[in-house]
């Protein structure tokens, strides 16, 4: 098998099941889930192709532009939907928007893009894509339909996979994207079950730069200061200061630059890191501890040690008001091809992260995640084989399911009276947790 790992993305994939036959939605369930099933029924063979044509055509992060046209496209299809292409100065970001002229609530639904280096859509962003959209018509539709309050904002969301120097939702983020925004809503294929309470990791990104004095190793070795020396003390710094880190605490290292020759005392080497750790509040304490040992190996040599400090993704704080309504939107559709989502007693943990996580600091958000039926060999995300099975139509069949569950959830927000304080008031209870947990 062969796999490809992403410094930000690596979730897996334990899913044996196959697509079953469609029966419909059962009585006593969910508001508006039968008119929101039947609608997203009735998008099937429109949809389809716009999911295959962007697993088909795989492009990498911030280069998005076929994935760009086709969705803003297909958006402006539409009847009622206001389609901006190349959106808050992004080249490959659009929006889709549709105003009931009712007031708020403002809901977004994120869309990735991008695809992977060598290996295509490995991880299923195509996916994502069709989900997010689906849950938005249906949304639209029911909203329009009842003459229920609020607004659709359907935001196109490039560079999710490298982000260099930002993920794509954290540059919308800064460029005001999410500024009136209620509450932001995505999914993700590839986890071990399907699960609403998704709690991922925050990361960050070290290079560190030794620079020394050079000499020759044989005739004049004390005239030179050994830049070298100086990461190998800080590369075992850090592999002690594993021993006395917590389990979901995460640091890994690799030589960059380690030195020109072997007869020389190297006047220069480098080297990076990637840290994770469970929340952002223990990433920094984490951090800390890292670039401590970084420094160590200069103190160590005399060298001089630079540390460039390039941030990540933020951990994703899943909001439990609203992962409780997807939850039941999910489970009364109808043949669900894995166990239900389970009882909301625990988070769902993934080493993985994502920028979605930036967004849960900001507004209430859930990050979905649905299993789909593997390759022939198995394989997990980031992989060649899950870019085959991201393109089946059972994968396909798996995100529009979703879809109808993130339009249930949407319309809840925006038909029940006091959800949507409950929902900011659930967020600030996690996110004040999520500070002061170290």
């Amino acid at each position: 098998m062969d796999v490809k790992q992403s410094e930000t993305d690596d979730y897996i994939l334990i899913s044996m099941a196959k697509e079953p036959p469609y029966h419909g939605v059962q009585a006593n369930s969910p508001k508006y889930l039968s008119e929101i099933d039947n609608y997203v029924e009735s998008l099937q063979d429109t949809l389809w192709p716009l999911n295959r044509f962007i697993h088909d055509q795989p492009e990498l992060a911030f280069k998005e532009y076929k994935a760009h046209d086709a969705l803003t496209s297909f958006m402006r299809s539409r009847r009622g939907w206001t389609v901006t292409s190349h959106a808050f100065g992004l080249e490959t970001a659009w929006t889709a928007v549709f105003d009931t002229g009712r007031g708020d609530p403002a809901i977004s639904f994120n869309a990735e893009m991008d695809a992977l280096p060598s290996i295509g859509h490995a991880c299923g962003h195509n996916l994502i894509a069709t989900a997010s959209v689906a849950a938005a018509l249906a949304t639209a539709h029911i909203l329009s339909k009842h003459n229920l309050p609020g607004s659709i904002h359907l935001i196109g969301t490039p560079g999710e996979e490298n982000p260099s120097p930002k993920g794509g939702k954290v540059l919308l983020l800064e460029a005001g994207a999410y500024d009136h925004i209620d509450i932001a809503l995505i999914s993700h294929p590839g986890l071990p079950n399907n699960s609403a309470l998704v709690r991922t990791t925050a990361f960050t990104r070290l290079e560190v730069s030794y620079f020394g004095k050079a000499a020759h190793a044989a005739n004049t070795p004390w005239l030179g200061i050994n830049a070298l020396d100086a990461l190998i003390i800080a590369y075992n710094a850090v592999s002690v200061l594993r021993q006395q880190l917590r389990p979901d605490d995460i640091v890994g290292m690799q030589i960059t630059n380690g030195g020109a020759a072997p007869n020389i005392i190297h006047a220069y080497a480098s080297g990076a890191l990637i840290i994770r750790a469970p929340s952002s509040s223990r990433l920094d304490v984490l951090q800390k501890k890292v670039e401590a040992c970084l420094r160590a190996g200069a103190e160590a040599t005399g060298a001089r040690v630079e540390v460039k400090v390039t941030p990540g993704y933020a951990d994703h704080i899943p909001n439990r008001c609203l992962a409780t309504s997807y939850t039941r939107y999910f489970n009364a559709l109808p043949d669900i091809p894995d166990p239900p989502i389970p009882p909301l007693d625990t988070y769902t943990y993934v080493k993985a992260s994502t920028d979605q996580g930036n967004l849960s600091y900001v507004l209430p958000s859930i990050n979905a995640s649905f299993s789909i039926p593997p390759g022939p060999e198995g394989g997990a995300n980031h992989s060649r084989d899950f870019e085959i099975a991201s393109g089946t139509r059972e994968a396909f069949g798996r995100a529009v399911r979703v879809g109808k569950a993130l339009a249930g959830t949407a319309v809840e927000v925006c038909c029940v009276e006091g959800m949507l304080s409950r929902v900011r008031e659930q967020w600030r209870r996690d996110v004040e947790g999520a500070v002061e947990s170290v």
